[in-house]
């Protein structure tokens, strides 16, 4: 009964007797709610404690430390390679357009792992699953298979799921919640540490947050960007607060996109089909998984509009991250002639091709 003793540490919203976990004991804490040795009332008991008091850097590299060791993690001391670590919640009315500019961003010539998964609570929303199924090139559950994607085809995308099984197991915890806890968080964070990461924050004082953590799990580059929805692609109406980690260097970083003329009046959307079926989402819907699949392939064939626009600048910071372009500028360039010579449409039909 582990997290019945943390939260006695923890304390309540309205006492002073409470105070943060150490790395050792939030180490201890998702080592125990992973091993299901917790029951689900303490599990949600304790995520919802975390919530209400905010998470800090120490808390959050212990919960990540606990479930990479817990993991089987892919690419493992690839050379080049930056993950591409948008929310696993998904997204209620955008295409994840993150498919789009990681293909635009391997095209560009890195090497990109896309970490992400399917109908995940609360918000069951679309993923990168949805679009890349809807394509017919698939994701893997297994890490020696993205790997080789990664290898052959220069972009792979893996389900969190087939990293860190015992995650399914907090599903129904976190459905019953109804909310965001850390568990959002941390999923993001399980990624090889030798990797570059592009990672999706939250609005508000979260992203001081997020880069010092991925700083803390020692990952050698990084940026932590407030996209749209908390995900990794800007928005294209105003700016688009980021953090940018380079070695033990940050950087505050500013994505404008009248800079590149890219700004539209409005970010991209997706069709209306209607209000979700109880306990569904966006992610449930094929209607909507057909629309965002369309929408991701139209960009690829060169059509212009929001979509592109806001491939361009995800495309463009994962090739920063990656160490391929030295500015913003220089990546939405590659970016362009990644879509513009077919590039990156070549890469989908490679990953068409291994996942047949």
């Amino acid at each position: 009964m582990l997290l019945r003793d943390l939260l006695r540490v923890l304390g309540s919203a309205d006492t002073r007797d409470g105070r943060n976990l150490t790395h050792d004991e939030a180490y201890q804490a998702f080592s125990a709610i992973l091993s299901g040795s917790e029951s689900e009332i303490q599990i949600g008991a304790f995520l919802m404690a975390m919530r209400w008091k905010g998470v800090r850097v120490d808390e959050l590299t212990g919960f990540a430390r606990a479930a990479r060791e817990q993991a089987r993690i892919p690419c493992e001391e690839m050379p080049g390679l930056v993950c591409v670590c948008p929310p696993h919640d998904g997204h209620d009315d955008a295409p994840p357009l993150d498919v789009a500019s990681a293909l635009v961003a391997a095209g560009a010539g890195a090497r990109v792992l896309l970490i992400t998964d399917r109908c995940v609570p609360p918000k069951r929303g679309l993923t990168g699953v949805s679009v890349l199924e809807s394509v017919g090139a698939g994701i893997t559950w297994d890490p020696m298979e993205a790997e080789d994607w990664v290898a052959k085809a220069r972009f792979g995308a893996i389900a969190l799921s087939g990293m860190l099984p015992a995650v399914l197991s907090l599903r129904r915890v976190r459905g019953d919640l109804g909310v965001r806890t850390p568990l959002s968080t941390i999923e993001k964070l399980i990624a090889p540490s030798s990797a570059a990461v592009v990672l999706g924050a939250q609005h508000g004082p979260v992203l001081g947050t997020a880069v010092e953590t991925i700083a803390g799990l020692g990952h050698p580059r990084g940026i932590a960007i407030q996209g749209r929805d908390g995900g990794v692609i800007p928005t294209i109406r105003r700016r688009t607060r980021g953090i940018e980690l380079s070695g033990t260097h940050q950087v505050p970083l500013t994505v404008e996109p009248t800079d590149f003329g890219l700004a539209c009046d409005g970010d991209p959307e997706l069709p209306m089909y209607g209000p979700p079926e109880d306990g569904e989402g966006a992610g449930d819907n094929p209607l909507l998984i057909e629309a965002a699949g369309s929408i991701v392939e139209a960009v690829l064939k060169g059509e212009t509009g929001p979509a592109r626009n806001a491939t361009l600048l995800g495309a463009a910071l994962v090739l920063k991250a990656a160490g391929r372009a030295m500015t913003l500028a220089e990546g939405v360039d590659a970016a362009v002639n990644s879509l513009d010579s077919g590039a990156a449409e070549e890469v989908l039909a490679r990953l068409r091709d291994l996942a047949a």
